[in-house]
């Protein structure tokens, strides 16, 4: 059975930006992390309208991203969203790091107000109330002062807010170099080795 450097969470809800969120669960891969994946309903169609990924149910997900990217055998810990017993919904056993990307405006609602209506809001409530790492990455805009009040408050709860915000002065090329500026990003901040973005004046 392979030994993985770390565990991290990663959330996809339904906000635009799915290839954001596939690209650093390739990057984790490759970074020898074991994933504990959760993906809302929403997120799933995104990911079908944004790629040319079709994701099976719930119970062939698992295998599937294992498949696809290059994956070791449970490296990719696929959590559906009622499953209460899942380590990400208990602060004994959840990950010390989670990423929210993309994060939806109504999950960043939710997680601002403590609902943990489903497994992606209550793990990101035990991060918080373990005082532990959050990272969203909400993609919407313009954005409205309900919006700006809960990523503020967020903030305050020692949550780093990371919109999907690419840079340009690395002279992109692609869309691709576009979505790596924001995943090299997201990789500093989980202090994970990356080759993705230069470093400014280097």
């Amino acid at each position: 059975m392979a030994e993985f450097d770390r565990s991290i969470t990663l959330a996809m809800t339904g906000a635009s930006g799915a290839q954001y969120g596939l690209r650093l669960l390739e990057c984790l891969v490759q970074a020898n992390c074991q994933i504990q994946f959760l993906i809302s309903e929403a997120a799933r169609v995104v990911v079908e309208t944004e790629t040319e990924l079709t994701l099976p149910g719930d119970e062939a997900l698992e295998d599937f991203l294992t498949l696809n990217f290059d994956a070791e055998p449970d490296q990719i810990l696929v959590n559906t969203s009622r499953d209460w017993f899942s380590p990400v919904a208990s602060g004994s056993a959840a990950p010390r790091s989670m990423v929210i990307c993309p994060a939806s405006g109504g999950t960043i609602s939710a997680i601002a107000c403590g609902a943990s209506n489903n497994l992606i809001e209550r793990a990101a409530d035990v991060v918080i109330k373990e005082k532990q790492q959050l990272i969203v990455v909400p993609r919407e805009t313009p954005l409205s002062e309900l919006h700006l009040e809960n990523l503020l408050k967020l903030a305050r709860l020692g949550v780093t807010v990371m919109p999907a915000m690419p840079g340009f002065y690395q002279n992109p090329q692609t869309i691709d170099d576009l979505v790596d500026f924001l995943v090299a990003r997201l990789l500093d901040h989980l202090n994970i080795e990356q080759s993705l973005l230069p470093r400014w004046g280097g």
